[in-house]
């Protein structure tokens, strides 16, 4: 094929032309043919980006990676959201659920210049453009998928299913904003998509901003049909009206398009002003019908109709890269050549390789260009929360273990003050899949209702401004969670310990985004993600085995040290100050574990505090060695762990009373790990310092025991830990035998160490360890007769002073 011959005035003269055609959408179309192009170009090109020169296969990339498919609509639709924020001055976040389409959202950030304002090689001009294309999936360069590294962007999609749950946490709390979200019809099969559009429920036309979803029905996935591409269009319309939407349909191929996608745009945007309208004057509608818009184009349009005689545009064949061989088949190179040619670059681009003039102008401006938002990258707007200090709602702590507490009643009377605190600025909420009372925090209802604005308002439990998110949906907890912390707020996840891995390759995503985050200077920090498990493996006496999991813990340490803390506080004032230290971080994802039933409580708050701030320390109080050469190490992490190593402490001293034994309470779970691994992690001095260099620790442990080994395998002699903790035995029965059942009960740990510091061979270490079987056979004939733990148990104090 031959090259056209460019000359210099053949842009301007196409952008003359189309200014001067009275056709209000001839401009429009150009910006559209410009996106489509450089998206295209994106896939293959590594040289010759404005096709100056025949194309050759020396100008296609070793690797042709990204999707094309999806690229279309989505640049249909930000073409739309500028004209939008060009007419009405809108401030939009675009979240997009086709995170394959990145070479779509690049090529538009790369036309209005955002690009460019962070990352100044991206120039508008033909050396510009050539490093712009080639950087497309190239070491070093921009993935295929939407990264943080892509401006305007907060979602990722790097799992589908999240975006419109993204959506609405950034909404929440956000009067002036728009967020647009462009969900798949491939992702719009997803578990956590299909809860999604129930969203509407939780969002406030008061005090929140609007979503605006926009269903890409292109009809196809990557090798087979979709759903909605097999619905027809009053199926589509009636299931999203059922859902309590107003859908508003938009389809065709045509020149046409651009005018009816335009219509619906205006018509949900007076909609949305209506909607907001009419509840900021007093008068909120019990069910406000949101717009959303269900957009049919093909898939790959405008791309190439067929290959070797094969449909491709309006096809599954065009989901990724269509004709992936250009290198070594002339004929796919010449079909793909004359596809990026149909776009005419030579009437898009002038000759210096800037783009037209009308393209440029056709654009928003400054910081209203959704590359340039500044909600997309929240720690521009993030405002640091005015937190009370933990003592306000201290446990009094004379004698350890002589008073019992719940623990999250005083986290739920801290987060009630918390709530009151951020009343003005709403910049806090939480987010809890129908537990919050279940999980003993119920005081903040005191100053806040559930967030629902279907509900009757004469209900008090429901206000359609309430700051307390619940729906029995982990995914959606999660993702308002996420776009409301991107968005730059601060926010808690508590969950029920069992069901927090429903959401686990959700927040390893987040772990993901934080660590490349923290890559990029541009990217300043968020509120950390705060997650908070209740209702754990140890005391589930009636939900049984089916609510016994401590594996998140597991999961987590396999995610990068530098974003992740894991604490485990001992106790309700230990507790307490964790809450608060995590609402103050920023750029973490902090776990916190805690029992909700009463216990005895061990640390006063300024113990408390120093206690968090050591991480981890020995307890010399609850010691026996007198603070040199222990025989054993007896060491804790947990709130049950902490009660059961201190009552085998008090069976050593009372049966074996010349076995030494140190108390060591890890509450930092990382400070066990390598210092090459994680931040927190102690370096090995204070580390021997508290565990000693070579004497054996009995470790009673939250979780499964494989995650302390993990933490502590490189650390010297690791196999002088020998850990007690959850070992999948679980069924209905008392929190005792839950514990004797996994080997962790006070008897089982004072029978380790007995046999770990030699004292087995002994007369009082032997008649101690036959008396601990013994007592627990008795307990388990106890609880078969009588249904619950004998008072030996429920009673027990620590007494010594």
């Amino acid at each position: 094929m031959t090259t056209p011959t460019v000359q210099p005035s053949t842009a301007a003269a196409a952008a003359h032309e189309a200014l001067e055609s009275g056709d209000p959408y001839a401009v429009m179309r150009r910006y559209r043919r410009a996106t489509n192009f450089l998206a295209a170009a994106q896939v293959y090109l590594k040289s010759n980006a404005l096709l100056r020169e025949p194309l050759s296969a020396d100008d296609i990339k070793p690797r042709l990676l990204g999707h094309w498919g999806a690229a279309p609509a989505i640049n249909l639709v930000y073409a739309h959201l500028d004209r939008l924020v060009n007419e009405r001055r809108a401030r939009v976040l675009l979240v997009t659920g086709p995170g394959h389409g990145a070479a779509a959202n690049l090529a538009n950030h790369y036309l209005d210049g955002s690009l460019e304002e962070f990352y100044p090689d991206m120039t508008r001009d033909a050396a510009g453009v050539e490093r712009f294309v080639r950087s497309f999936s190239w070491p070093g360069g921009f993935p295929s998928h939407l990264t943080p590294g892509t401006p305007g962007t907060i979602h990722e999609g790097g799992e589908l299913g999240y975006a419109l749950a993204t959506s609405f946490g950034a909404a929440m709390d956000n009067p002036d904003l728009l967020v647009a979200c462009i969900v798949g019809d491939g992702e719009a099969e997803t578990g956590p998509t299909a809860g999604s559009w129930n969203s509407n429920r939780f969002l406030d036309p008061r005090t929140g901003g609007a979503v605006l979803p926009i269903l890409d029905v292109n009809g196809y996935k990557i090798s087979s049909a979709t759903i909605a591409g097999t619905m027809s269009d009053d199926e589509l319309l009636t299931l999203y009206r059922g859902l309590g939407w107003t859908p508003l349909l938009v389809s065709g191929d045509d020149d046409g398009v651009d005018a009816r996608m335009a219509a619906a745009v205006d018509e949900a945007w007076e909609l949305i002003g209506r909607i907001q309208g009419q509840a900021r004057s007093g008068s909120t509608a019990l069910k406000p019908a949101w717009p959303m818009i269900v957009l049919r184009t093909p898939k790959g349009w405008t791309g190439p109709k067929e290959i070797d005689g094969k449909k491709v545009e309006g096809s599954f064949r065009a989901h990724q890269v269509p004709a992936g061989d250009l290198k070594t088949n002339p004929a796919h190179l010449a079909i793909v050549e004359a596809w990026l040619r149909s776009y005419k670059p030579e009437e898009l681009f002038e000759i210096d390789g800037s783009p037209a003039s009308d393209i440029q102008e056709f654009v928003p401006e400054g910081d209203l260009r959704l590359g340039m938002l500044d909600d997309a990258i929240g720690g521009r707007v993030r405002r640091p929360m005015e937190l009370p200090d933990a003592s306000i709602v201290a446990v009094p702590v004379g004698q350890p273990g002589a008073t019992d507490a719940g623990a999250l009643d005083q986290v739920g009377a801290y987060l009630r003050e918390v709530m009151v605190r951020s009343e003005d600025d709403r910049n806090f909420r939480i987010f809890c899949p129908d537990e919050l009372e279940s999980n003993k925090l119920g005081a903040v209802l005191e100053v806040t209702g559930r967030a629902h604005t279907w509900s009757d308002e004469a209900d008090s439990r429901f206000t359609s401004d309430g700051r307390v998110v619940e729906v029995l949906a982990e995914h959606l907890c999660e993702g308002f969670l996420e776009g409301y912390l991107k968005t730059g707020r601060h926010a808690l996840f508590p969950c029920y310990e069992a069901f927090i891995q429903i959401v686990d390759s959700q927040i390893a995503q987040y772990a993901k985004w934080l660590k490349v985050s923290n890559e990029i200077p541009w990217r300043l920090p968020l509120g950390s993600l705060n997650i908070l498990l209740t209702s754990d493996a140890w005391r589930q006496d009636h939900n049984g085995y089916s609510h016994q999991n401590p594996g998140f813990i597991n999961s987590l340490l396999t995610k990068k040290g530098t974003v992740l803390r894991i604490t485990l506080p001992p106790d309700a004032n230990t507790l307490t100050e964790t809450v608060a230290r995590c609402l103050r971080s920023t750029g973490y994802i902090n776990l916190v574990i805690a029992t909700k039933q009463p216990l005895p409580q061990w640390l006063s708050m300024d113990e408390a505090k120093a206690h968090a701030d050591a991480g981890a320390s020995i307890w010399r109080w609850a010691s026996t060695d007198e603070g040199i050469d222990p025989d054993v190490v007896m060491a804790a992490a947990g709130m049950m762990p902490t009660n059961e190593i201190l009552a085998a402490i008090d069976l050593l001293a009372a049966d074996v009373p010349d076995l030494r034994a140190r108390m060591v309470n890890v509450m930092d779970l990382m400070r066990l790990e390598s210092r090459r691994s994680h931040p927190h992690a102690l370096e090995t001095e204070p580390f021997n310092a508290l565990f000693t260099a070579d004497k054996p620790v009995v470790f009673s442990f939250h979780g499964y025991p494989s995650a302390i080994h993990q933490l502590i395998s490189a650390r010297a002699n690791p196999t002088r830990f020998h850990v007690r903790g959850y070992v999948e035995e679980g069924i209905t029965t008392t929190p005792f035998d839950m514990l004797i059942r996994n080997g962790a009960s006070r008897y089982q740990l004072a029978i380790e160490a007995i046999r770990r510091s030699g004292r087995a061979e002994t007369h009082e270490g032997a008649r101690a360890v036959d008396r601990y079987l013994l007592l627990m056979e008795e307990h388990r004939q106890f609880i078969v007769k009588h249904g619950h733990d004998s008072e030996d148990i429920t009673s027990w104090r620590w007494h010594r002073d």
